[in-house]
């Protein structure tokens, strides 16, 4: 986007393209009632003279409900990083990424931002904190940001430690362990390194997480008394025709690959996640909950707040933000007396 465009212009543009982007993404889906709970029929067929109403009806949105972990008050769902940093898990579908990243410009980002608050959104997860503040600063927004922490064997106390300072300063309201950097620590029999980040990290008066895509990562982090304020654990539910079959299933798999395995499968044990969650008393992000697409949200979102998760992290592109946001009030209205008391 040029750098002269105003706040307003960029504005009222953006809720006309919103409203265009709406009808072509329901003609393109060809959804039907069986796989989204929003009525197509709902939409207007005249997109001209739409932004009117468009804003209206965005005034009037039911927004998404927040948590709180410790000083941060984070939405329950949350954008994923993926699709704002420029990547997006496509199984064997070599062509995905380019055309991902040539739909998803500077401009289009800062349009699903907006999208994103309008609806109750106040969190980006994981990556994208210079288009965060980018978009803050250039249209005034709010938009808050959860970064993460690369853990490495090895690493330097005070490596580590200016790692930490620096995603700090990406204007971060929590900081958790990066996923992969748990699992490989874990792997290697060094738990002890990810107690000894969060304990640095803590020290920034921010709360920390340990992310994982392994059940093992919060078993040992429990085990050892480690001081996280919250887990960010994928859960999905393996009830899809590409998932990799439970004989063929391994801990650490989606590190090191193997038979049945793609970029689809990223908790390989649902009902154990569920089970030891429950036991846990500390706020739980989950992600990974479509499962690289192979579940519509309102499977994913459902699967996942009705089994314990306090907050998900969702990757989204801007056609999809308001649909999602009011499935997620329904669920979270719906599963409000469920078996895991919300933790947030």
């Amino acid at each position: 986007m040029s750098s002269h465009v105003t706040r307003r212009e960029f504005l009222n543009r953006s809720v006309a393209v919103a409203g265009a982007a709406s009808v072509a993404g329901a003609s393109a889906q060809t959804t039907t009632a069986a796989e989204s709970p929003a009525s197509v029929s709902t939409q207007s067929s005249d997109a001209a003279g739409a932004a009117a109403p468009a804003a209206a009806a965005a005034e009037s949105a039911e927004k998404v409900p927040c948590g709180q972990i410790g000083k941060a008050k984070i939405s329950r769902i949350m954008l994923g990083g993926n699709l704002v940093s420029g990547f997006m898990h496509a199984r064997d579908l070599r062509y995905v990424n380019r055309l991902f990243r040539a739909y998803v410009t500077e401009e289009k980002i800062f349009e699903t931002f907006r999208i994103a608050e309008e609806h109750g959104i106040n969190t980006v997860f994981e990556t994208g904190a210079a288009f965060v503040a980018k978009y803050n600063e250039r249209f005034q927004g709010r938009m808050q940001f959860i970064p993460h922490i690369r853990v490495e064997l090895g690493q330097g106390e005070q490596s580590l430690k200016d790692h930490i300072k620096q995603q700090v300063d990406l204007g971060a309201v929590a900081l958790y362990v990066w996923g992969v950097a748990a699992d490989n620590l874990v792997k290697a029999g060094r738990a002890d390194e990810i107690v000894r980040a969060v304990e640095l990290a803590k020290k920034h008066d921010l709360p920390v997480g340990v992310g994982s895509h392994s059940l093992l990562v919060p078993i040992e982090c429990e085990k050892r008394q480690c001081p996280n304020d919250f887990y960010v654990k994928t859960l999905h539910s393996d009830d899809y025709p590409s998932a990799t079959p439970k004989e063929l299933r391994k801990e650490f798999i989606w590190l090191d690959g193997g038979p049945g395995w793609y970029d689809n499968m990223w908790c390989i044990n649902p009902e154990e996640t569920i089970a030891f969650m429950r036991e846990v008393r500390k706020p739980w992000v989950a992600f990974k909950v479509l499962a690289a697409g192979a579940f519509l949200p309102r499977q994913g979102l459902a699967y996942a707040f009705k089994n314990g998760a306090d907050f998900t992290a969702v990757g989204m592109f801007d056609f999809q933000v308001k649909e999602n946001c009011e499935i997620a009030c329904k669920l979270i209205r719906q599963y409000q007396n469920r078996e895991r008391p919300w933790m947030a």
